[in-house]
């Protein structure tokens, strides 16, 4: 059994009771399925316990999550997969399921993690971040080159429309880095 969160083990406790409530030791309040995903999402351990018989029920918690996330839209599970799962119960190889798909995911999240640190390097002063530079430059180049002339247009507004162009690129570079 997991040691409780204010013994510094970092594995907060929930009790589910017989009503389906889920309470949080950590922080003694009531909370949902949704807090718990938050939770996970966040990198927080926890351990769901029966709160009559002390049992660990976390597993079956996480797979309500997941059904609960498949029923709003938010597919991940292909049925092709599911099938191939229930198939593996009562097979010989079972035993090696677990692990073996703890250790594809694992590699997927590493993976995940050096391409959200490739984007952000791409965007950031690398071989990328100097050509979306020269491409701006050419388009603005561009850009000018077809501009009517005579129009009554200041030379001060170019200079305001490259301002408000590169206020654009920096904005979305920063949103480019949050999803990152």
């Amino acid at each position: 059994m997991a040691k409780n969160p204010r013994d510094g083990s970092g594995v907060v406790i929930i009790k589910k009771y017989a009503n389906r409530r889920l309470y949080n030791t950590e922080t003694s309040s009531y909370i949902t399925l949704d807090h718990l995903a938050a939770m996970v999402r966040e990198g927080r351990q926890f351990q769901v316990l029966d709160a009559r018989t002390d049992e660990d029920i976390t597993r079956s918690v996480l797979t309500q999550i997941i059904m609960d996330e498949e029923a709003r839209g938010q597919t991940m599970l292909p049925v092709n997969f599911l099938r191939q799962l229930i198939a593996m119960y009562g097979d010989s190889m079972q035993a090696m399921v677990p692990q073996y798909l703890e250790a594809s995911m694992d590699a997927f999240r590493r993976n995940q993690q050096q391409f959200h640190k490739a984007m952000e390097g791409a965007f950031s002063g690398g071989p990328f971040a100097e050509i979306a530079k020269r491409n701006m430059e050419m388009f603005e180049a561009a850009a000018s080159a077809f501009k009517p002339k005579g129009l009554g247009v200041e030379a001060g507004s170019k200079d305001d429309e490259i301002a408000a162009l590169k206020a654009q690129m920096a904005e979305l570079q920063s949103k480019i880095e949050k999803l990152g």
